[in-house]
Protein backbone atom coordinates (compact mmCIF):
# COMPACT_ATOMS: atom_id res chain seq x y z
CA UNK A 1 0.00 0.00 0.00
CA UNK A 2 2.61 2.41 0.57
CA UNK A 3 3.62 2.24 -2.37
CA UNK A 4 0.72 2.64 -4.13
CA UNK A 5 0.56 6.18 -2.21
CA UNK A 6 3.63 7.26 -4.25
CA UNK A 7 2.12 7.39 -7.46
CA UNK A 8 0.07 10.32 -5.73
CA UNK A 9 2.95 11.92 -5.05
CA UNK A 10 4.75 11.54 -8.08
CA UNK A 11 1.58 13.00 -9.71
CA UNK A 12 2.31 16.17 -7.24
CA UNK A 13 5.54 16.85 -8.35
CA UNK A 14 4.95 16.41 -11.90
CA UNK A 15 1.84 19.02 -11.59
CA UNK A 16 3.61 21.75 -10.20
CA UNK A 17 4.10 24.98 -12.83
CA UNK A 18 1.10 23.88 -14.49
CA UNK A 19 -2.70 23.69 -13.59
CA UNK A 20 -3.12 20.40 -14.93
CA UNK A 21 -1.67 16.79 -15.56
CA UNK A 22 -2.45 13.98 -17.82
CA UNK A 23 -1.78 11.00 -18.09
CA UNK A 24 -1.33 8.33 -21.12
CA UNK A 25 -1.77 4.92 -21.55
CA UNK A 26 -2.78 2.07 -23.71
CA UNK A 27 -3.46 -1.42 -23.88
CA UNK A 28 -3.77 -4.44 -26.66
CA UNK A 29 -0.32 -3.39 -28.29
CA UNK A 30 1.04 -7.22 -27.80
CA UNK A 31 -2.14 -8.54 -28.78
CA UNK A 32 -3.05 -10.86 -31.98
CA UNK A 33 -6.41 -9.63 -32.15
CA UNK A 34 -8.43 -6.85 -31.45
CA UNK A 35 -7.69 -3.03 -31.30
CA UNK A 36 -5.49 -1.00 -29.69
CA UNK A 37 -6.92 0.99 -27.21
CA UNK A 38 -5.78 4.17 -25.20
CA UNK A 39 -6.97 6.29 -22.84
CA UNK A 40 -6.30 9.90 -21.44
CA UNK A 41 -6.91 11.16 -17.89
CA UNK A 42 -6.96 14.89 -16.70
CA UNK A 43 -6.42 15.76 -13.16
CA UNK A 44 -5.75 18.91 -11.23
CA UNK A 45 -3.67 20.14 -8.04
CA UNK A 46 -6.97 20.24 -6.13
CA UNK A 47 -8.17 16.75 -7.11
CA UNK A 48 -4.50 15.06 -6.21
CA UNK A 49 -5.22 17.37 -2.60
CA UNK A 50 -8.86 16.32 -2.49
CA UNK A 51 -9.96 13.23 0.16
CA UNK A 52 -10.84 10.59 -2.78
CA UNK A 53 -6.84 10.86 -3.82
CA UNK A 54 -5.69 11.05 0.07
CA UNK A 55 -7.50 7.96 1.23
CA UNK A 56 -8.90 5.94 -1.79
CA UNK A 57 -6.26 6.28 -4.70
CA UNK A 58 -3.97 3.79 -2.80
CA UNK A 59 -6.23 1.03 -4.35
CA UNK A 60 -5.13 1.85 -7.85
CA UNK A 61 -1.99 0.60 -9.61
CA UNK A 62 -0.95 -0.87 -12.97
CA UNK A 63 -4.34 -2.45 -14.54
CA UNK A 64 -2.43 -5.70 -15.28
CA UNK A 65 -1.65 -5.90 -11.62
CA UNK A 66 -5.34 -5.67 -10.64
CA UNK A 67 -7.95 -8.06 -10.87
CA UNK A 68 -10.58 -7.55 -13.34
CA UNK A 69 -13.10 -7.12 -10.56
CA UNK A 70 -10.89 -4.73 -8.96
CA UNK A 71 -10.64 -2.59 -12.37
CA UNK A 72 -14.05 -2.30 -12.63
CA UNK A 73 -15.17 -0.96 -9.46
CA UNK A 74 -12.17 1.65 -9.75
CA UNK A 75 -14.06 2.13 -13.73
CA UNK A 76 -17.19 3.34 -11.99
CA UNK A 77 -15.11 5.17 -9.66
CA UNK A 78 -13.85 7.22 -11.92
CA UNK A 79 -17.25 7.30 -13.90
CA UNK A 80 -18.80 9.01 -10.44
CA UNK A 81 -15.11 11.11 -10.02
CA UNK A 82 -15.79 12.43 -14.10
CA UNK A 83 -19.39 13.03 -13.26
CA UNK A 84 -18.77 15.58 -10.77
CA UNK A 85 -16.07 17.09 -12.72
CA UNK A 86 -13.14 15.95 -10.36
CA UNK A 87 -11.41 13.99 -13.43
CA UNK A 88 -11.59 14.03 -16.79
CA UNK A 89 -11.06 11.28 -19.26
CA UNK A 90 -11.36 10.20 -22.65
CA UNK A 91 -9.97 6.64 -24.42
CA UNK A 92 -9.46 6.12 -28.31
CA UNK A 93 -9.54 3.20 -30.72
CA UNK A 94 -7.21 2.34 -33.27
CA UNK A 95 -8.48 -0.79 -35.34
CA UNK A 96 -7.46 -3.85 -36.82
CA UNK A 97 -7.55 -2.45 -40.34
CA UNK A 98 -5.57 0.63 -39.16
CA UNK A 99 -3.10 -1.31 -37.32
CA UNK A 100 -2.29 -3.04 -41.01
CA UNK A 101 -2.11 0.17 -42.01
CA UNK A 102 0.19 2.04 -40.06
CA UNK A 103 1.43 -0.84 -38.08
CA UNK A 104 0.85 -1.38 -34.04
CA UNK A 105 3.70 1.65 -33.16
CA UNK A 106 1.56 4.00 -35.52
CA UNK A 107 -1.25 2.88 -34.31
CA UNK A 108 -0.71 3.07 -30.82
CA UNK A 109 0.03 6.51 -31.16
CA UNK A 110 -3.17 7.35 -33.29
CA UNK A 111 -5.45 5.83 -30.88
CA UNK A 112 -3.34 7.72 -28.21
CA UNK A 113 -4.10 10.73 -30.07
CA UNK A 114 -7.35 10.09 -30.23
CA UNK A 115 -7.59 9.41 -26.62
CA UNK A 116 -6.01 13.31 -26.04
CA UNK A 117 -8.17 14.82 -28.84
CA UNK A 118 -11.82 14.03 -27.09
CA UNK A 119 -10.19 16.12 -24.08
CA UNK A 120 -8.22 18.95 -26.14
CA UNK A 121 -6.72 19.20 -29.39
CA UNK A 122 -3.13 19.35 -29.65
CA UNK A 123 -2.83 22.99 -30.90
CA UNK A 124 -4.15 24.03 -27.37
CA UNK A 125 -0.86 22.72 -26.35
CA UNK A 126 2.63 24.91 -27.13
CA UNK A 127 5.96 22.74 -27.30
CA UNK A 128 8.97 23.74 -26.01
CA UNK A 129 11.58 25.22 -28.43
CA UNK A 130 8.94 25.73 -30.77
CA UNK A 131 8.09 29.16 -30.51
CA UNK A 132 7.70 31.05 -33.65
CA UNK A 133 10.51 33.32 -35.46
CA UNK A 134 10.49 36.72 -36.13
CA UNK A 135 9.67 35.73 -40.01
CA UNK A 136 6.28 34.36 -38.86
CA UNK A 137 3.19 35.63 -40.15
CA UNK A 138 0.90 37.52 -37.33
CA UNK A 139 -1.41 34.26 -37.35
CA UNK A 140 0.70 31.69 -36.86
CA UNK A 141 2.09 33.77 -33.85
CA UNK A 142 -1.38 34.32 -32.63
CA UNK A 143 -1.64 30.40 -33.16
CA UNK A 144 0.93 29.85 -30.79
CA UNK A 145 -0.09 30.98 -27.40
CA UNK A 146 -1.69 28.04 -25.63
CA UNK A 147 -5.14 27.73 -24.36
CA UNK A 148 -4.60 25.14 -21.72
CA UNK A 149 -1.90 25.08 -18.98
CA UNK A 150 -1.46 21.08 -18.53
CA UNK A 151 1.55 18.54 -18.28
CA UNK A 152 1.12 15.73 -20.65
CA UNK A 153 2.69 12.00 -19.19
CA UNK A 154 2.89 8.63 -20.95
CA UNK A 155 3.66 5.64 -19.93
CA UNK A 156 6.78 3.85 -21.82
CA UNK A 157 9.62 5.29 -24.56
CA UNK A 158 9.03 9.39 -25.86
CA UNK A 159 7.17 8.97 -29.35
CA UNK A 160 8.44 10.32 -32.14
CA UNK A 161 6.28 12.76 -34.77
CA UNK A 162 3.44 12.97 -32.15
CA UNK A 163 1.45 16.26 -31.86
CA UNK A 164 1.25 16.51 -28.48
CA UNK A 165 4.20 17.82 -26.47
CA UNK A 166 4.66 14.94 -23.59
CA UNK A 167 7.01 13.71 -21.37
CA UNK A 168 7.53 9.78 -21.28
CA UNK A 169 8.45 7.19 -18.54
CA UNK A 170 9.11 3.69 -18.72
CA UNK A 171 6.68 2.04 -16.08
CA UNK A 172 4.58 4.70 -15.94
CA UNK A 173 1.76 2.72 -15.13
CA UNK A 174 3.03 2.03 -12.01
CA UNK A 175 4.50 5.53 -11.37
CA UNK A 176 1.65 7.75 -11.85
CA UNK A 177 -1.43 7.40 -10.66
CA UNK A 178 -2.93 9.28 -13.55
CA UNK A 179 -0.93 7.37 -15.70
CA UNK A 180 -2.54 4.07 -13.78
CA UNK A 181 -5.82 5.16 -13.80
CA UNK A 182 -5.89 5.55 -17.55
CA UNK A 183 -4.16 2.15 -18.16
CA UNK A 184 -7.15 1.13 -15.93
CA UNK A 185 -9.77 2.61 -18.42
CA UNK A 186 -8.33 1.47 -21.36
CA UNK A 187 -7.87 -1.62 -19.92
CA UNK A 188 -11.94 -1.82 -19.26
CA UNK A 189 -12.76 -0.15 -22.28
CA UNK A 190 -10.82 -3.19 -24.45
CA UNK A 191 -12.00 -5.74 -21.95
CA UNK A 192 -15.47 -4.81 -22.86
CA UNK A 193 -15.18 -4.73 -26.29
CA UNK A 194 -12.98 -8.02 -26.70
CA UNK A 195 -15.65 -9.38 -24.52
CA UNK A 196 -18.11 -8.56 -27.00
CA UNK A 197 -16.68 -10.39 -29.91
CA UNK A 198 -17.64 -13.52 -28.46
CA UNK A 199 -21.14 -13.76 -29.78
CA UNK A 200 -19.83 -12.19 -33.15
CA UNK A 201 -17.04 -14.67 -33.64
CA UNK A 202 -17.63 -17.70 -31.59
CA UNK A 203 -15.03 -20.33 -30.56
CA UNK A 204 -12.00 -18.07 -29.91
CA UNK A 205 -12.50 -17.70 -26.68
CA UNK A 206 -11.95 -13.92 -27.02
CA UNK A 207 -13.91 -12.80 -23.57
CA UNK A 208 -11.12 -15.05 -21.95
CA UNK A 209 -7.95 -14.51 -23.60
CA UNK A 210 -9.17 -11.00 -25.07
CA UNK A 211 -7.13 -11.53 -28.12
CA UNK A 212 -3.76 -12.14 -26.66
CA UNK A 213 -1.89 -15.16 -27.82
CA UNK A 214 -2.79 -17.90 -25.24
CA UNK A 215 -2.64 -21.71 -25.88
CA UNK A 216 -5.62 -22.07 -26.17
CA UNK A 217 -6.24 -18.81 -28.60
CA UNK A 218 -3.66 -20.49 -30.44
CA UNK A 219 -5.42 -23.46 -30.50
CA UNK A 220 -8.50 -22.01 -31.54
CA UNK A 221 -7.05 -20.24 -34.36
CA UNK A 222 -5.67 -23.52 -35.79
CA UNK A 223 -9.15 -24.99 -35.43
CA UNK A 224 -11.27 -22.77 -36.86
CA UNK A 225 -8.79 -20.30 -38.77
CA UNK A 226 -8.42 -16.74 -38.64
CA UNK A 227 -11.38 -13.99 -37.83
CA UNK A 228 -11.64 -10.63 -39.08
CA UNK A 229 -10.64 -9.07 -35.88
CA UNK A 230 -7.13 -11.30 -36.22
CA UNK A 231 -3.83 -9.02 -36.91
CA UNK A 232 -2.41 -11.25 -39.70
CA UNK A 233 1.21 -9.64 -39.09
CA UNK A 234 0.66 -11.19 -35.86
CA UNK A 235 -0.81 -14.62 -36.09
CA UNK A 236 2.77 -14.98 -37.87
CA UNK A 237 4.14 -15.64 -34.27
CA UNK A 238 1.70 -17.09 -32.73
CA UNK A 239 2.01 -19.98 -35.07
CA UNK A 240 5.07 -19.99 -35.71
CA UNK A 241 5.80 -22.65 -33.58
CA UNK A 242 4.70 -26.42 -34.10
CA UNK A 243 2.54 -25.65 -36.90
CA UNK A 244 3.53 -26.83 -40.84
CA UNK A 245 3.81 -24.39 -44.07
CA UNK A 246 0.83 -25.93 -45.58
CA UNK A 247 -1.30 -24.98 -42.13
CA UNK A 248 0.17 -21.80 -42.18
CA UNK A 249 -1.02 -21.27 -45.92
CA UNK A 250 -4.99 -22.42 -45.23
CA UNK A 251 -4.95 -19.90 -42.39
CA UNK A 252 -3.98 -16.97 -44.84
CA UNK A 253 -0.18 -16.45 -43.12
CA UNK A 254 2.80 -16.47 -44.90
CA UNK A 255 5.43 -18.75 -43.67
CA UNK A 256 8.25 -17.79 -41.88
CA UNK A 257 11.93 -18.46 -43.21
CA UNK A 258 12.90 -21.75 -42.36
CA UNK A 259 9.48 -23.25 -41.53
Amino acid sequence: MAKRRQLRGFDLKQIEGVANLVGVDEVGRGAFAGPVVAAAVVVSREFLESRWAVTKSGRVNDSKLLSAAQREELWSEFEELAAEGKIHAHHGIASVAEIAELNILGATKLSMRRALGGIWPPEAFAAEGTEPDLFSSFEERAAFAPSVSARVIIDGLPLRSFPYPHTAFVKGDARSLCIAMASIIAKVARDRMMAGLEDKFPGYGFAQHKGYGTEEHRDAVLRLGKCAEHRDAFLRKLLAVRVDPAQMDFLGVEPTAGG
